[in-house]
């Protein structure tokens, strides 16, 4: 008789599916940068200043949705995140000042995003024991996956249409892909008595939220993802305009946003590996030395063959390190508090995510250049480094499953 599918796996396949449309929707907002600043008028401080409020948004988002999939459930969670999705794309297509673009697009987008990864990610490491960090990095791929389509789809509405109508369907995309994916999302079931009494007694004696949020092990984990974020966050978000201002041509420019996004897939799945085996703090310590440095090399960038290289590298680099985070935290604060404790780290790195494309924006405004971006990222870049040096090694904490032997 056939062995059935793990369930964990179609959890896997739905987070990948979900965070590659929901966020990659709001990621495509560098694909648009160029085209509503030349069609509207609105600087490129300004436009990317709806990205900052992208981050900002969603980092209370995944703060909030992960308090509320601990408590509702994923499914619903992403149910709504996916409704309110396609609303803020299809209004901010419409809007006709910068004011209404940025709360539409930065403030609903944003909010709307950080329902998907925080929440999915929580519940992903409920249903896996061994094999965990793979899991988890293959729904952080979607992540990667998001730029490597979206970007490319939305750059060729916008050649074959208008920026409006490019965002208008993308919003109708979301709708018709997220929305109907949230209803494979389920928790696992609850374990045997046994298994259930031993986790009660566990459970017992693990940190409440106030208690793992003052924790030195919660701050340093905020902290470097917080950094890590804040040095690739801007280098991401204005790669396709710089390399439209080195002379590449629109769709080159976007498909060298793609080939980044492609290598932090391989980044996440190949990264996850290896953690699994040597430990995520080794792996993530590993993985932010080598995104400083690729950061650096931008600034020697100036040919198509060049972005492609340092598109590798730098996509391996940033996107190695994204899962582990989730990881840590699961191995420092257990499973019952998953979805609150990531969604908190989550928002500190939010805060990162949201400086760097209106720093990048503002120095390029000020200083005609993107010099200074890439210098004071790969010094952030190095912060992070410095900080996860400090990691404790984590509590033990049981097994989520009820048997390991039903988990792979």
């Amino acid at each position: 008789m056939a062995q059935r599918l793990f369930y964990g796996w179609i959890i896997v396949g739905t987070g990948i599916v979900v965070t590659c449309i929901g966020v990659g929707a709001m990621l495509a907002l560098s694909i648009f940068l160029q085209p509503i600043s030349e069609a509207t008028g609105w600087s490129r401080t300004g436009v990317s200043t709806a990205a900052l409020l992208n981050w900002l948004a969603m980092g209370v988002g995944s703060f909030v949705w992960g308090a509320l999939s601990d408590r509702f459930g994923t499914r619903t969670v992403v149910l709504c995140g996916g409704g309110l999705l396609g609303l803020g794309l299809v209004t901010a297509s419409q809007a006709t000042t910068l004011g209404q673009f940025q709360l539409l697009f930065g403030v609903l987008v944003g909010l709307a995003s950080g329902s998907f990864f925080t929440p999915l990610t929580a519940t992903t490491t409920r249903w896996f024991t061994r094999n965990r960090s793979l899991a988890v990095a293959l729904v952080s791929a979607g992540l990667g996956l998001g730029s490597t389509i979206v970007g490319p789809l939305a750059r060729w509405l916008i050649t074959s249409y208008d920026w409006r109508t490019a965002m208008f369907v993308i919003g109708d995309l979301a709708w018709l892909v997220i929305i109907p994916a949230a209803l494979l999302v389920r928790e696992p079931a609850a374990p045997p008595p046994g298994a259930a009494r031993a986790a009660a007694g566990t459970d017992a004696a693990e940190l409440t939220v106030a208690q793992a949020l003052r924790t030195p092990q919660f701050a340093a984990l905020a902290f470097t993802y917080f950094a890590c974020c804040a040095a690739h966050s801007g280098p991401i978000f204005h790669m396709v305009t710089h390399a439209l201002d080195h002379g590449v041509t629109a769709m080159a420019a976007t498909t060298v946003l793609s080939v980044a996004g492609l290598a932090s897939l391989v980044g996440k799945v190949m990264c996850g590996l290896i953690a699994d085996r040597i430990g995520a703090k080794r792996m993530l310590l590993t993985g932010l030395a080598l995104q400083a440095l690729a950061v650096s090399l931008y600034v020697f960038t100036d040919s198509l063959a060049r972005f492609y290289a340092l598109a590798v590298l730098f996509g391996f680099a940033y996107g190695g390190v994204m899962p582990l985070y989730a990881i840590l935290v699961r191995e420092y604060f257990g499973a019952r508090i998953m979805g609150t404790t990531f969604g908190a780290v989550a928002f500190v790195s939010t805060l990162g995510m949201a400086i760097g494309p209106w720093a990048g924006g503002w120095l390029y405004d000020t200083l005609g250049s993107y010099f200074w971006l890439y210098m004071g990222s790969s010094g952030i870049g190095l912060g992070a480094v410095a900080i996860a040096l400090t990691f404790r090694p984590p509590r033990p904490h049981p097994a989520a499953m009820p048997s390991p032997s039903l988990a792979t």
